[in-house]
Parts: C-alpha cells; structure tokens; sequence
C-alpha cells in the first residue's frame, strides 16, 4: 500500500490537482491530508470541496478553524487578517460547518495524524527543531506521526535520542518512532516554491518527500484578480 501524506493546501488549487495527479501516477491509494486546506490563496472552496468529496482523513488545522470561526482579527497581522477575512466570506456555513467538525488528531492505519503537536494540538506550537519534537514524542502512541504547520519538510526520529533527519526519504527503523512533516502543497516556506508532499510506503517502510513544479502563475493571477495582498502572490515564488 502506497499512502499520500499531504497539507497545507492554503487554497492553492493548481498545486492540489498536481499533487494528487502525482500521487495517483506512483500509484498511491490512499490519501490523507494533514490540515490547513484552506486559507492565503484564492480557492478555499475548490480546494474545499476536492478534499471533503473525496471522503479522505482530515485533520483540522489552525486556518481551517480561524475561517470556519467568528472570532476577532485584531491580534492577527494585516496580511492575514485580510485573506482570512476574505476566505470567510467565500465559505459558506455548510463549509464552515465541515471544517469545525473536524478533528485535532486521528489514527489512520498504523500511524497518526496531526496538524501542530500531539502534546497541544489546540495551541498550533511549532515544530522546528529536534528540542520541539522531544514533547511531541512524550504523546505519540504510535511509531509514526505525520503532521504540518510550519511548510517545512522535516523528519525527526527518537531512539536512544531525539534528532533531525537529513535527506528527502527515511527507513523506518522498528525500534523507534518518526514524527515526520509533510510539507506544503500550496505555500512551501523552506526556499523551495514547488509543491510538496510524502509517500508512505507500508510494504518497505519508506516515506519520501516528492517536490512538484505547479502552474504558479496562475495561482498568482488568481490572487491578484480576488484583491489579496500582493504580498500573498510574491511569498508563492520565493518559497516562504
């Protein structure tokens, strides 16, 4: 069995239909999205609509709760607060509805999924360096976690000791556990514009990161034509 591991959409529908027709080539046949579908980019209902009426796992991020809510932007920046502003307004309540419902943490197969921590998936904490992954590891029940957030791609693994991964592929060793982010589909922040997402392969233990060139510009013209910041369409091709 081949799982696609995926998030961070970010409303970013070439980048979605690339990924998926991507997985589907390498033969994946399960997919599972790590949250953050929508959010930044211009199509929150697209991207909205591909995930839920294929009946994938989902686990909810933090844009997915902020747009299905009511509460106040003011602490927010204004880059932010404005696409989120924005994003709201093109849900409507059967959309929101969805995206509430959705949960923090669920077990797929053999392995979790989160957006943020296991420790405090509510709080959306950062999972950047190996110190941020030791609380993690202390509630992952499983010997696999994949999970988002940060648009970064990273693998860490504990064993005698927690440490980061180098490399765009893992072995999972059966005597440790992998706490593994998936990349960005729609807004990678690691200097790579590309999209991205990770392959688990049950049968051989494997996971590998895919990156994918995505029709860009028009994901840029899209945000410019909805009236989001322009900032929103430069950060695309810089990778950030």
């Amino acid at each position: 069995m081949r799982i696609a591991l995926f998030g961070d959409i970010h409303a970013n529908l070439e980048a979605l239909e690339t990924v998926l027709a991507d997985a589907e080539e390498r033969g994946c046949t399960s997919f599972v999205c790590v949250g953050d579908i929508v959010g930044y980019n211009a199509d929150p209902v697209a991207c909205l609509e591909r995930v839920r009426s294929a009946g994938w796992p989902v686990v909810k991020g933090n844009h997915d709760e902020d747009a299905s809510g009511v509460h106040s932007l003011e602490t927010m920046n204004p880059v932010a607060a404005t696409a989120l502003q924005w994003t709201r307004d093109q849900l409507n309540d059967d959309h929101k509805d969805w995206l509430r419902k959705l949960r923090m943490v669920r077990q797929v197969e053999n392995f979790t999924v989160v957006h943020s921590t296991l420790d405090q998936p509510q709080s959306w904490n950062y999972v950047t360096n190996k110190f941020d992954a030791m609380s993690n590891f202390s509630y992952q029940f499983t010997s696999l976690c994949f999970h988002g957030h940060t648009h970064v791609p990273r693998i860490f693994s504990r064993g005698t000791r927690v440490k980061e991964l180098d490399g765009d592929s893992v072995t999972l060793e059966p005597d440790q556990k992998y706490f593994i982010n998936t990349g960005s589909v729609g807004q990678p922040r690691d200097g790579d514009w590309r999209a991205c997402y990770a392959i688990y392969e049950v049968a051989t233990a494997t996971v590998t990161f895919h990156r994918l060139e995505y029709d860009i510009k028009t994901t840029q013209e899209k945000i410019r034509a909805a009236g989001l910041p322009e900032m929103l369409a430069e950060r695309l091709e810089e990778g950030r």
